[in-house]
């Protein structure tokens, strides 16, 4: 027992001892002296500490992306396009302006169906639009309002329009319209159908066009076809100019009142460049002139203002009948004054025209207001087939 105690306490007081004094005296104390030769508290020491591991791990994660990042080729191809001279690698690399001007015309506009029909014994030219497809939509909303003007290269200021269509991509017209043209005259013609975007206080949009050389097509047999939409050739007839005005019309007092507010790219009139324009305004009534009033002149100036009102008295019973003309007249104190351009609403009108007197009729006692493009005053004088310049009295209400 004795011997066995011995031996316990030899050999098991060495083993509990040695590894204490080892891991509890060495390492701490090594710690200790290096830290206590820092003149800084313990817990600026662990703010500096992450501070350090911080700026470290960034420093890390610039060199991955500067060594995994490759560099674009674009440079190297700017630094080698400014070293070559030679003119035929320029040109496979850059296009031509023409080329791109092309590109950007030849965008979808959309599409046109249309018949032609010739009358050798009448020597008439019969043009039906049928309808559109796919157009391009030029409003906000996605949408167009398009009408069709027709006309002849060789006859330019006879022009047709078809009525307007609200809101729509895939208008259907269905209208004809027919052109006296002699045989003889056929082959130097090019009929041209145009679609517009509608646009009641601004300009009409020109969403494309069909060009079609007559003397490229057999007019022996009647021809329907689609054609697509090309973009608007630049060279057109002379721009007589458009002018804004608002009409309002009470039944109950039988009170039409029409406002000329401005028109603007008149034609040049006189020898500096400019005109002095003024505004008539005729009341045609069974194809007879009736009544008419007219603007102040306004010297010197493509872009009048006007505002000025008048008031004509039109019985209810009569306004169907009624035809208003609206003409811009250039003044001159030595010679006659030259008209620029007219147009004229009511049931016989067609196009814009139409429309507008349309909704004035549909729209009582609310003025609305449009421009209007100006036609060749001939052309009008002809579509309102005046008899005589008498006025024909009428009993108001």
């Amino acid at each position: 027992m004795v011997v066995a105690a011995r031996k316990d306490g030899v050999t098991g007081s060495p083993l509990t001892s040695s590894p204490v004094s080892i891991t509890s005296t060495a390492q701490p104390g090594f710690l200790d002296g290096w830290l206590s030769r820092i003149p800084l508290p313990r817990w600026a020491l662990i703010a500096v500490a992450v501070a350090v591991a911080f700026l470290f791990l960034l420093f890390l994660i610039c060199i991955i992306k500067c060594c995994c990042c490759k560099k674009k080729p674009k440079k190297k191809e700017r630094v080698g396009l400014l070293a070559v001279s030679s003119s035929t690698t320029a040109n496979l690399v850059q296009p031509e302006m023409e080329d791109l001007e092309q590109g950007t015309e030849q965008k979808w506009r959309g599409k046109l169906q249309y018949s032609l029909e010739y009358n050798f014994r009448a020597h008439e030219l019969k043009v039906g639009v049928k309808q559109a497809a796919e157009l391009k939509a030029m409003d906000s909303g996605g949408t167009s309002d398009p009408y069709v003007i027709v006309y002849l290269t060789s006859d330019t200021k006879r022009r047709y329009e078809t009525k307007v269509y609200r809101r729509t991509l895939n208008p259907v017209f269905n209208e004809t319209f027919t052109f006296q043209v002699p045989q003889a005259e056929v082959p130097e013609s090019t009929l041209v159908m145009q679609v517009y975007d509608f646009n009641r206080f601004a300009k009409h949009d020109i969403i494309g066009e069909v060009r079609l050389p007559l003397a490229k097509v057999n007019l022996q047999h009647v021809i329907e076809q689609w054609s697509d939409l090309a973009a608007a050739s630049k060279v057109e007839e002379e721009q007589l100019g458009e002018i804004c005005f608002s009409l309002r019309y009470v039944p109950s007092t039988g009170k039409l009142t029409v406002l000329i507010l401005e028109a603007k790219k008149l034609k040049r009139m006189d020898s500096h460049g400019l005109s002095d324009p003024f505004v008539k305004v005729h009341l045609i009534l069974n194809r007879k002139k009736w009544k008419k009033k007219k603007t102040s002149v306004k010297k010197n100036t493509l872009s009048p203002y006007f505002n000025e009102v008048f008031v004509f008295e039109v019985p209810f019973s009569q306004i169907q009948n009624v035809d208003v003309v609206i003409s811009v007249w250039d003044h001159d104190k030595v010679t006659k004054n030259e008209p620029i351009g007219k147009l004229f609403l009511g049931c016989r009108a067609t196009g814009n025209q139409l429309r507008h007197w349309s909704d004035v009729l549909s729209n009582p006692r609310r003025p609305l207001a449009q421009w209007h493009s100006l036609q060749p005053p001939e052309v009008v004088d002809k579509a309102l087939g005046l008899k005589s310049h008498l006025k024909l009295p009428l009993t108001s209400r």
